[in-house]
């Protein structure tokens, strides 16, 4: 009954007191603000973004969807051609690729527990901070418990886009129709979520789906401003579908000679013959590979199946595969930080 469960979630708590029988409603209230009172902390990663571009960083960030492509992304560097070696500044957690882990259609059909689940695996294991795929972030409601969770994590900020309705991909583009939100209605969403904000160094940024639903730069323009000079949004995300990067670099190039300290962060799914440092160089601040990870993992998955089905044994998959003692160590190691 109602009075038990106030005694146990009392208890829970760490703040045991005996449940009001006169009035269970006025019991259970005192329950909801006791909880929100041991939410309101945040993780000490949270500063982590703000940070880098407050020193003025082009903050280079890939798709993690577990633990272990955090461990991935972790090892990996390169060196480039001017002889300076580039890693990963942040992880990005994607709602396509938490979707498509489970087998699952990218219409947030994965909830935020399981998405929040991914998020503590990856932080478990990497130091570097988080950005969060939020989609449309729900209900103004909704979403000011997304954001009190995330930050309570660690995570340093969260992306939601636009859009109203049924959430669909935007690289499907124009083959299914993208309705957005009424920009007042969005705006006050995105005030929901700095008001519930418990630091000022949690990031909202507002992803503009204007030039995925071909309406053009200057719905674009208006939407953007609208989000952070009324919503008051840290940030915008711009979008594109097209190969050619055309519409992003004259998207920035005219909202930079607005706003030329907004954050914004761009996503070269599609545009991808385009560098960092053209992007920087545009006036974007992060740049994000969004699912690159899991889609390689999928072919080499497939190859390593099929290639053992055709041999009927595994021996010519060990060149290409990772050494059980090399996997055993690198989560060992990680696990020993």
């Amino acid at each position: 009954d109602e009075a038990t469960f106030i005694q146990h979630a009392c208890t829970v708590a760490g703040r045991c007191a005996e449940p009001n029988a006169a009035s269970p409603a006025a019991s259970l209230a005192a329950v909801v603000q006791l909880g929100e009172r041991l939410g309101n902390t945040a993780g000490p990663e949270v500063a982590a973004l703000r940070n880098m571009l407050d020193e003025g960083r082009f903050v280079r960030t890939i798709e993690v969807h577990s633990g272990f492509s955090a461990l991935v992304v972790d090892r990996a560097s390169g060196k480039r051609q001017d002889g300076s070696e580039a890693s990963f500044d942040m992880l990005w957690s994607s709602s396509l690729t938490s979707s498509a882990i489970k087998g699952k259609p990218d219409i947030e059909t994965v909830d935020t527990t399981e998405r929040v689940q991914i998020v503590s695996d990856v932080l478990e294991v990497s130091d570097k901070p988080i950005l969060y795929d939020g989609d449309t972030g729900g209900e103004k409601e909704v979403f000011r418990f997304t954001v009190k969770r995330l930050e309570r994590l660690g995570v340093s900020g969260i992306v939601i886009e636009d859009k109203r309705g049924l959430k669909q991909n935007s690289l499907f583009g124009s083959e299914r129709t993208q309705l957005l939100e009424d920009i007042d209605v969005f705006s006050e969403k995105i005030k929901a979520g700095k008001k519930a904000q418990v630091t000022d160094e949690f990031m909202i940024f507002a992803r503009l789906e204007a030039l995925i639903a071909g309406l053009g730069e200057e719905e674009a323009l208006k939407r953007a401003r609208a989000f952070v000079r009324e919503g008051g949004a840290d940030g915008i995300m711009i979008h594109s579908k097209e190969k050619d990067p055309g519409e992003i670099f004259s998207f920035l190039k005219r909202y930079r000679a607005e706003e030329p300290n907004v954050p914004v962060i761009v996503v070269p799914t599609t545009y991808n013959s385009t560098t960092e440092e053209e992007l920087k160089a545009a006036g974007a601040n992060i740049c994000i590979y969004a699912n690159q990870l899991i889609r390689a993992s999928y072919l080499a998955m497939l190859d390593t199946a099929n290639k053992i089905l055709v041999a009927g044994r595994s021996k010519e998959v060990d060149g290409q595969i990772l050494p059980t003692k090399e996997m055993i160590t690198l989560i060992d190691d990680s696990a020993s930080k």
